[in-house]
């Protein structure tokens, strides 16, 4: 009869977690995990045929996490902004997650930061279309442009390079996010590529900022 196995497939992807938060993705070895839960390397092939298939429910894990901080972001007062806070935060609390899902380049069972940034839109796109009275195309214009630029934050404090408080990133993100809008909002056919720019931009340069006039 053979040994009984003495931890649940949960216990084993939650081992492996704590190893990827401490550790990283490279780090996320059988061995690691087996010192992790303090046994041979059996028991986590007893459910797994391979450590990708492992690898996969970790990032599994790491995105519902995700998930559950973006749902707090869409929970507060300016949804929209708040899931910007929330995925600088997700960043700062979790840094080794978030390269696991944005840093890591895609493999078989999928991941990337393509992929989260898909799976982000699909979260935000209502709350968008609602909040801001946009059509679907022009909300995943919106959230993917606002994206980018928590996106860039998000990844100078992993790489633990951000010189900026949250103030100012936040400061930063209500300045995009209102320009974009006004863009999306004034500049007919922009969402699709159908707009003229150089006469959009001739028509802005030609303008005077407010402290000029006079």
């Amino acid at each position: 009869m053979p040994p009984k196995v003495k931890f649940t497939r949960q216990e084993i992807v939650d081992a492996a977690m704590r190893v990827t938060r401490a550790r990283g993705a490279d780090g996320l070895t059988a061995r690691e995990i087996a010192a992790e839960l303090g046994v041979s390397t059996r028991p986590i092939f007893t459910y797994f045929d391979t450590m990708e298939q492992l690898r996969a429910e970790v990032r599994a894990a790491a995105k519902e996490l995700y998930r559950a901080y973006l749902e707090r972001g869409l929970a507060g007062p300016v949804p929209f902004y708040g899931v910007g806070q929330a995925y600088i935060r997700f960043a700062r609390e979790e840094p080794e997650l978030y390269k696991l899902l944005f840093l890591t380049k895609p493999g078989e069972t999928g991941g990337g930061a393509m992929d989260a940034l898909r799976f982000s839109q699909d979260l935000t796109r209502a709350s968008v279309m609602r909040i801001y009275n946009m059509d679907a195309k022009t909300a995943d214009c919106y959230f993917r442009d606002l994206w980018l630029v928590v996106f860039s934050f998000a990844t100078l404090i992993v790489t633990d390079d951000c010189p900026y408080t949250d103030e100012e990133m936040y400061a930063v993100l209500t300045e995009v996010s209102l320009a974009v809008c006004k863009a999306y909002k004034e500049v007919p056919g922009l969402a699709e590529g159908r707009f003229d720019r150089d006469a959009i931009f001739t028509e802005l340069v030609k303008k005077k900022s407010d402290d000029q006039k006079g």
